[in-house]
C-alpha cells in the first residue's frame, strides 16, 4: 500500500550577503522565491526569514512568536558558538529581548523616562547642534570641493542629541560610536566582539556610578531615579546597561541612515526634491515616510522565536527555530505597495511602512528619529539650495552589514550658501 503521508517541500535556502552589497535586490530575490525561506547568515547560521509585508507584520504581532533569546534552541544546544558576533544584537537583557510581563517591566521605565515632552523639549538643542554643523561645513570640504555629508553631518548630529540625552561625556562619544561600528559591522571578529562586550561594560559602569553620585537631567539620572523609588519599576545593574546600550545605538544609528537615505533619495530624484520646494512644509514629512518605507534605515533585524510550533504561508517554523526579519526588503514588497513599489514617491497614497518593527517590540524612538529629520533635511537643503551629488550614484557604496542599511560615505558639492 502506498504511504499517504504528505511531506512538507523544503524550503529555498539563500546565503545573504554580510556586507549589504545590494539588498533590495537580494530582498526582490527572497520574495520571488516564496514567502518564507531560509537564510544562512555569517558563520553558517541559519534563520527563517518572512519576505512577505503583511505576514511579517503579523508575525511582530503575534503572542506565539517572542524576542527572548533564551528561547533560541541552537543557542541553548551550544550550536551557536558563545562568541558569535551577531549575538551582540540577540543575546541582551533588555525590553528589545524580553516577551510578556518581562517585556513590560522592562520597557516601562522607559515609557517614564523618555517621553513625548521630553523629546518635544530637545528641538531648540537640536536646531542649535544642525545651525552648528551646517555653518562649519565648508571648512570640511576636501582638494576635490567635495564634502562626506555622512561624515561630517548625518553621523556626528545625532550622535550628540542621543549621547547628551543619556548623560554621555563628550569624551567618550568617540569611543562609543567605535563599539557601535563594532557591533554591526558585517566583518567583525570574535575577538573584537568579546573585547566590545567587556568595553561597552566598563563605560556602562563608570557612568552609572557618576550618576548616582552627580544625577543631571538626562536619562541615565532619570532611570536610576526609578529605582530609587521601589515600586517595581527597578532596572538591575545590567539590564540598566542593556538598555542604555539599546538606546545610544539605535537612538543615533536610525537617524544617520534615515538623514542619508533621504537626502541621497531626494538629489537622485529632482522631480521630487522640486515637489517638496514648490509644496508646503508638511512635504518634509512624505519625504521622510518615504525614505522609510522606501530606504528604510535597518535592512534585517534579529531575531524572534516562536514558542510553539508556526505556520506561515503553508511552511512550518518549529518552535525555538530563530526568524530574522527583513524590514527594509519587506517596504518594497509589491503585494503592499503596488507594481511601483521601487520607485521612490513622496505623493505616494499610502506610505505605511514597518521601519521601525510592529508589535509589541516596536521601537521606542520613532518621535525622535523623526524630529531630527524634520530638522536635519529642510535646514541643509535651505542652506545649500545647490547641493548636489559629488560621484555617480552608482559609485556610492553599501555600508558593510547586515543591518544598517545605508551607505558608507554621501561626497556632495555644498554650492554657494544661502543667507
Amino acid at each position: 500500500m502506498a504511504d499517504s503521508t504528505v511531506t512538507e517541500p523544503s524550503p529555498p535556502l539563500i546565503h545573504l550577503d554580510p556586507m549589504g552589497t545590494d539588498r533590495h535586490g537580494e530582498a526582490a530575490r527572497m520574495r520571488e522565491l516564496g514567502p518564507v525561506v531560509r537564510a544562512v547568515l555569517p558563520g553558517d547560521v541559519q534563520m527563517w526569514v518572512v519576505t512577505d509585508y503583511a505576514l511579517l507584520a503579523d508575525l511582530a504581532a503575534d503572542p506565539r512568536v517572542g524576542r527572548d533569546w533564551r528561547n533560541w534552541h541552537a543557542l541553548q544546544r551550544g550550536e551557536i558558538p558563545g562568541d558569535w558576533p551577531l549575538l551582540s544584537m540577540i543575546r541582551l537583557n533588555n525590553a528589545m529581548a524580553r516577551d510578556g510581563a518581562e517585556h513590560r517591566r522592562l520597557r516601562r521605565p522607559l515609557i517614564r523616562t523618555f517621553t513625548r515632552s521630553r523629546v518635544e523639549r530637545l528641538q531648540p538643542r537640536i536646531k542649535q547642534i544642525v545651525t552648528t554643523l551646517l555653518d562649519d561645513l565648508p571648512d570640511q570640504v576636501g582638494e576635490d570641493g567635495s564634502v562626506d555629508l555622512r561624515r561630517h553631518y548625518a553621523y556626528p548630529f545625532p550622535m550628540q542629541v542621543i549621547c547628551e540625552l543619556i548623560g554621555v561625556p563628550e569624551a567618550w562619544w568617540p569611543k562609543f560610536r567605535e563599539l557601535i561600528d563594532t557591533v554591526v559591522r558585517a566583518d567583525t571578529t570574535a575577538e573584537e566582539f568579546v573585547a566590545t562586550q567587556q568595553e561597552r561594560h566598563d563605560l556602562w559602569q563608570r557612568l552609572i556610578a557618576m550618576r548616582r553620585v552627580e544625577p543631571a537631567d538626562d536619562l541615565t539620572s532619570a532611570l536610576l531615579a526609578i529605582n530609587d523609588e521601589d515600586d517595581g519599576d527597578a532596572l538591575t545593574d545590567e539590564e540598566l546597561e542593556d538598555t542604555l546600550w539599546m538606546l545610544i545605538g539605535a537612538g543615533h544609528e536610525t537617524s544617520i541612515s534615515l538623514i542619508v537615505n533621504a537626502t541621497r533619495a531626494l538629489l537622485t530624484h529632482p522631480d521630487q526634491l522640486a515637489l517638496v520646494r514648490a509644496g508646503d512644509t508638511d512635504m518634509w514629512d512624505r519625504v521622510i515616510e518615504e525614505t522609510l518605507r522606501w530606504d528604510a534605515p535597518v535592512g534585517n533585524f534579529p531575531a524572534r522565536f516562536p514558542v510553539e510550533d508556526i505556520t506561515v504561508a503553508g511552511v512550518t517554523i518549529p518552535k525555538g527555530d530563530a526568524i530574522l526579519a527583513p524590514w527594509s526588503g519587506v517596504n518594497r514588497d509589491p503585494a503592499q505597495f503596488g507594481e511601483d513599489a521601487d520607485r521612490f514617491d513622496i505623493t505616494r497614497t499610502s506610505q505605511k511602512h514597518l521601519a521601525f518593527g510592529g508589535g509589541p517590540h516596536v521601537c521606542i524612538g520613532p518621535r525622535l528619529a523623526r524630529l531630527e529629520a524634520a530638522i536635519a533635511l529642510p535646514e541643509l537643503f535651505a542652506r545649500y539650495p545647490d547641493l548636489r551629488l559629488a560621484v555617480d550614484p552608482a559609485e556610492l557604496t553599501a555600508v558593510p552589514s547586515l543591518f544598517s542599511n545605508s551607505v558608507r560615505s554621501l561626497p556632495v558639492y555644498l554650492g554657494r550658501p544661502r543667507g
